[in-house]
């Protein structure tokens, strides 16, 4: 499943490491972030959740938010 979202990164090399992070994790087909917009586009299996991207995403960047 393809979703966006709006997020909250403060730099731009923050948002490569998130978004590399991100695109580790089983079940993410791709991930993309741009700092510039603050927008995630994500796709992924149904098994994985909000909650679970956004606890890797602040192992990384502490201040990462992402707005469902």
């Amino acid at each position: 499943m393809k979703k966006s979202y709006k997020i909250e990164v403060d730099c731009a090399v923050c948002a490569g490491k998130v978004e590399a992070a991100l695109a580790k994790l089983e079940g993410v087909n791709s991930v993309s972030i741009n700092f510039i917009s603050q927008k995630m586009i994500i796709d992924m299996d149904d098994s994985i959740t909000v909650k679970d991207l956004l606890k890797t995403a602040r192992k990384i960047e502490p201040d990462f938010e992402i707005e469902e």
